[in-house]
């Protein structure tokens, strides 16, 4: 279920016990020649609607909020297209739907992150921390998350790469553009540390890393499945601290 799809007597008729909000994160910003600017949002979008699936197997169901694109995106602005916000911007905007949500009733919002700029992740994890609501958050760079996906994850070699690429192979084929190109093995992960701020100083001049060459929807949607279940997870760990939680 999409939640701005729905009426408001369908919202309101949801059981605030068993239904979870996911909130898809992500941004707006250049990733390679071949991919395209929202690929984060759909990548997200994908998350959400995997751990929706799996959900069901609890006896729960999600319902998908609008996509949240609007987030600092500083590592992509050298390119044309990339859209970054302050990282205020992202506090702000978590602070009012936690409200607005708490006042409906609800108790738990889950969040499903693909953007990894470094301001935007500590911006997120910091005003996550803040809020009324219980959320449930992997931090997909965290180490028991990144070993259940991808070696180029892994690698951190990975911005519009095979892993990102296969994805989008997956959810939207129709937008991914001629990606035989050839590898740019640098991680972002150790340029990161070592105080690079953009995709250009990191060794990526066409703002992509990685091997998006290899990309396949096979790869896609094993991902894409795995995603899912990482998001579940978090949200069955997250309901057992709730004390209305069955």
């Amino acid at each position: 279920m999409h939640w701005k799809l729905l009426t408001y007597p369908q919202i309101q008729a949801l059981d605030r016990s068993t239904t979870v909000p996911i909130l898809p994160v992500g941004a707006v910003e250049a990733h390679g020649p071949h991919l395209p600017l929202c690929t984060d949002d759909l990548i997200s979008e994908a998350m959400a609607e995997s751990a929706c699936r799996q959900l069901a197997r609890h006896g729960l169901q999600g319902i998908i909020l609008p996509t949240w694109s609007f987030n600092p995106a500083g590592f992509a602005r050298e390119f044309s297209g990339t859209l970054s916000f302050s990282p205020e911007l992202t506090a702000r905007m978590l602070q009012d739907l936690a409200q607005s949500l708490a006042l409906q009733g609800w108790s738990l919002l889950a969040v499903a992150n693909s953007h990894f700029d470094p301001i935007h992740l500590a911006s997120l994890k910091a005003a996550l921390q803040e809020l009324a609501l219980a959320v449930a958050f992997p931090d997909l760079t965290r180490g028991k998350y990144a070993r259940r996906l991808t070696s180029e994850f892994q690698s951190g070699a990975c911005h519009a790469g095979q892993y990102e690429t296969s994805i989008v192979l997956t959810r939207s084929p129709e937008l991914v553009h001629q990606h035989d190109l050839p590898p740019v093995p640098h991680s972002l992960v150790e340029a990161i540390v070592q105080g690079r701020t953009t995709f250009a100083e990191s060794g990526g001049p066409q703002a992509y890393f990685g091997t998006p060459a290899r990309a396949s929807a096979e790869e896609g949607q094993q991902t894409i499945e795995e995603l899912g279940l990482i998001l579940v997870e978090s949200i069955l760990e997250q309901r057992q601290t709730l004390p209305t939680s069955p």
